[in-house]
């Protein structure tokens, strides 16, 4: 478990800091909070100053009752939690998805399926000139443009849960390179160099051309486009609170629209997708079938239409707003939008004092006294004012750029208030990458000719690999100096 700080520093900045990685045999909830609080109390972390959480989205910490964030509020009231970002969002809507079985067989059939294709060179360059060969006929049929940048050869992805948008990516570059794809597997079925090869080729050349998987293929690229924009917003450290929110509500009415009307455009891509590669399309007003064991309990007659837009499209979608709207719940919603008050580019519309005072009242009572509250509120009256005339303040964007703002021209010593507030609202991890990426760096420290690594040393490893702008500011020679002055050591006999 990795332990990532986020504060506000002397001069107005935001920072997040590596702090320290645990290992854990047990994960429930209250072994990981103790954890967590040992780690703290160790460094004498007053914990009362908590003031935002973030984890991912792991049943042991979502929990309202029993999970890590609810036992944290319980010791620490205002210690607000907002789903942290850094849990990639884009993973975790596919993660969701995968909770419709066929859309969890659908990633391992597409994982499976391009690993085929890469796992050779000699399929890849095949694959290519295939590629190739259709976008020379598509261009003499009239059926693409040309023109510079477009129509470039490019390969599949592996979908991977340590790159952004991966998914998405791989999910398109199959369905882009999906004739060449099938293509190759079909010479591979005649001139496999063994009989595994062949039967490799031909359960791929199954799989690609089941009308569920082709379906499966375009809704979720459908639903990947949707969030992506989203996902790819969050992980930026600099995301100010005002877009996020913009972005969250725009996703969610587009998903709701594509649940509500997008459902005859989808099928006729899908069926339109399959009649151009002249492959026979199933009755869609048949009664469906269940295979297997599932066949003698199913009682109810449906056509197979109904039931692609029964069991899997409507599940798909409803999964990934189900999981937004837990990211994102009222709470944390209204705290966010709250905080928009604060934030510069929307001082001429949105700028409301009553909106910050009631900020103050309902999320942080403990850090603003009855008579701090009131001079507060003096304080705005005339941070208003000044907001009108500066134009220094209008050019600024983000709460974190007026926090450094404040600190540079000193206003911080005359709204001292204000800047609580600020530094307040910055700790809240509404975007942040600090924790995956501390785990991608232990996948880089920690490796197999190196798994025997002790937490204490891998802690120091780790620190020096993430934090390098800190690493880069001591030098060799002080490093050897400090050896120097140390005692020598007593030798071992």
């Amino acid at each position: 478990m990795a332990i990532i700080l986020r504060f506000v520093d002397n001069l107005g900045l935001v920072k997040e800091r590596f702090f320290s990685i645990i290992h854990v045999d047990d994960t429930c909830a209250p072994t990981l909070m103790k954890e967590i609080f040992e780690v703290l109390s160790h460094y004498s972390f007053d914990l009362k100053n908590l003031r935002g959480q973030g984890y991912d989205g792991a049943s042991n910490m979502r929990g309202k009752w029993k999970g890590l964030q609810a036992l944290v509020i319980e010791q620490c009231p205002y210690a607000y939690f907002v789903h942290c970002f850094a849990h990639r969002l884009q993973l975790a809507l596919v993660a969701a998805a995968k909770d419709v079985g066929p859309v969890f067989q659908f990633f391992s059939k597409l994982t499976s399926t391009v690993n085929v294709i890469l796992a050779s060179y000699k399929r890849v360059n095949e694959m290519k000139k295939a590629y190739s060969k259709e976008i020379e006929m598509l261009i003499e049929d009239g059926e693409l443009e040309t023109g510079i940048g477009l129509n470039q050869a490019s390969n599949l992805q592996r979908p991977g849960n340590t790159r952004w948008s991966s998914h998405l990516n791989s999910i398109s570059s199959l369905m882009k390179m999906y004739s060449a794809t099938c293509s190759v597997f079909h010479n591979q079925i005649d001139e496999g160099e063994t009989p595994a090869e062949r039967a490799q080729a031909a359960t791929a050349l199954d799989t690609m051309t089941s009308f569920e998987f082709v379906f499966i293929l375009h809704l979720m690229k459908k639903i990947l486009e949707v969030s992506d924009l989203l996902s790819r917003a969050l992980q930026r450290k600099s995301q100010d609170i005002i877009n996020s929110l913009q972005l969250v509500e725009t996703t969610k009415t587009l998903l709701q629209k594509l649940r509500n009307e997008g459902w005859d455009n989808l099928l006729s891509e899908v069926i339109s997708f399959w009649e151009r590669r002249n492959i026979e399309l199933p009755d869609m007003n048949s009664i469906y079938k269940e295979r297997g064991g599932r066949a003698r309990r199913q009682h109810d007659q449906f056509t197979i239409e109904e039931h692609y837009q029964r069991n899997l499209f409507y599940p798909a979608i409803d999964k990934q707003l189900h999981e937004l709207n837990y990211r994102f719940n009222e709470k944390s919603v209204e705290l966010l939008t709250l905080s928009c008050a604060l934030e510069p580019r929307s001082s001429g519309q949105r700028f409301n004092i009553g909106d910050i005072c009631d900020l103050v009242k309902k999320f942080y009572p403990e850090d603003f006294t009855e008579v701090e509250k009131e001079e507060l509120l003096v304080q705005l009256c005339h941070y208003e004012v000044e907001l009108s005339r500066h134009e220094d303040l209008k050019r600024l964007s983000t709460i974190s750029e007026l926090s450094q703002w404040l600190v540079n021209t000193g206003k911080h010593h005359i709204y001292p208030l204000l800047f609580r507030l600020t530094k307040l609202l910055l700790t809240l991890p509404v975007s942040t990458a600090s924790a995956e990426r501390a785990f991608s760096a232990m996948n880089v420290v920690k490796t197999t000719l190196r798994n025997k690594m002790e937490a204490e040393y891998l802690e120091s490893c780790l620190l020096i690999n993430i934090e390098r702008e800190i690493a880069h500011q001591i030098s060799t020679s002080s490093i050897i100096d400090t050896f120097k002055d140390l005692k020598e050591r007593r030798a071992l006999f």
